[in-house]
């Protein structure tokens, strides 16, 4: 199976902007065009709208659909462009999903369904009916942490050898011994992403091939070069920059995502910080700890 989405997905934050005082925060797509060229310049191949990260929870549908068209616009096809497109009931992700072939995308990433907890043969059923009513690649999306159930490898498994548009597989449970699983269940060529910064090293060595990355908003190129050392035999370098960015990896999650991220690129300069309700900005402590991380970071790799 051919890797259509590159080894460096990032799964983009939405960035937001206040435009009357009393108004509501809007989408800053001002913000996102100076976001969306800065990612095409450090090693993004894929950019995912609408994903956790792009805090979809808080966008209404409407609005997915005009920022997935502005990215589009924006990038001029010079990168590829996957939508969120999942949902805990069915039918609003088989609508996502019909909705985001017509936009013209290059595929879905399709979340386990969240709080409802269906059991596995409904997951089969769930995502049967998504694969069936689209032409587009699927790329499944397991998180147990948010979701609330794990999807088992036998299940992904079922899923693949069924329908060949499901391509790939976001692994963000945080468990090895699960990934590994699903590359030994699964066909050959299925397509394993680690969905953990931290974790992508550890995954590319038994069997993923990339990442679904938040820290490649601000060290996608250095997340690149670790991933072609590792596939082109220079482990020793692959760790290297691993261990460099691992206190980085860590600090990104100090507080809900993408709080801290966005709070990186503003730091950084490239959008501003803020959250949609419920979540929130860092407080001053916090914000000077990722400051702190970032400046070490940084400092490490100009010498490097």
């Amino acid at each position: 199976m051919q890797n259509p989405f590159g080894q460096v997905l990032t799964a983009m934050i939405t960035p937001f902007c206040r435009g009357e005082v009393t108004s509501p925060l809007q989408i800053d797509y001002e913000g996102t065009e100076k976001l969306i060229d800065h990612l095409i310049k450090t090693g993004t191949d894929t950019i995912i709208v609408a994903g956790t990260t792009g805090e979809s929870p808080t966008l209404s549908h409407e609005e997915e659909r005009e920022l997935c068209k502005f990215v589009q616009k924006t990038t001029g096809k010079k990168i590829k462009i996957i939508l969120g497109a999942g949902s805990n009931s069915t039918a609003t992700a088989i609508e996502s999903t019909k909705e985001a072939e017509k936009l013209g995308v290059d595929g879905v990433l399709s979340v386990v369904p969240y709080y409802n907890k269906p059991n596995q043969r409904g997951l089969i059923e769930h995502f049967s009916q998504i694969a069936k009513s689209t032409s587009l690649p699927i790329i499944l999306y397991n998180i147990p942490g948010r979701t609330g159930i794990n999807m088992e490898p036998q299940t992904a498994a079922e899923l693949v050898s069924k329908f060949k548009n499901i391509i790939g597989y976001k692994d963000a449970t945080g468990n090895l011994e699960n990934t590994s699983q699903v590359i030994q269940l699964a066909p050959k060529g299925f397509l394993i992403y680690s969905g953990d910064d931290s974790l992508t090293l550890p995954m590319l060595s038994i069997g993923a091939v990339g990442v679904i990355s938040v820290a490649s908003h601000i060290v996608g190129n250095e997340i690149k070069d670790m991933i072609n050392s590792f596939f082109t035999g220079k482990i020793d370098k692959a760790k290297e920059i691993h261990n460099k960015l691992f206190p980085l990896f860590k600090a990104l999650f100090k507080a809900p995502n993408p709080t801290c991220i966005k709070a990186a690129l503003e730091i950084k300069g490239i959008c501003k910080s803020d959250l949609r309700l419920p979540l929130v900005k860092l407080t001053e402590k916090e914000l000077a700890e990722l400051k702190m991380v970032i400046e070490k970071i940084e400092n490490q790799l100009i010498k490097a």
